[in-house]
């Protein structure tokens, strides 16, 4: 498993070096580690996401369930 991991993060990062998406955060949960898994969502698909706590430490705002986002 770990090698199909390696395989899709280097063909992902190789071709899409950096992307912008655009959605509504939903089923946002903040459990006590400090990560936070949330689904972004637009009208046809959803994209399920986590965010590690040292990188939501530093956003200006707090993310709430039906926020349209860019990220």
């Amino acid at each position: 498993m770990s090698s199909l991991n390696k395989l899709a993060r280097s063909l992902l990062e190789s071709h899409f070096p950096s992307v912008l998406v655009e959605g509504e955060i939903s089923n946002l949960a903040t459990p006590a580690s400090g990560h936070w898994y949330l689904t972004l969502k637009d009208a046809h698909s959803q994209l399920r996401c986590a965010m590690f706590r040292n990188r939501n430490m530093r956003l200006s705002f707090k993310p709430r369930n039906g926020l349209q986002v860019l990220i």
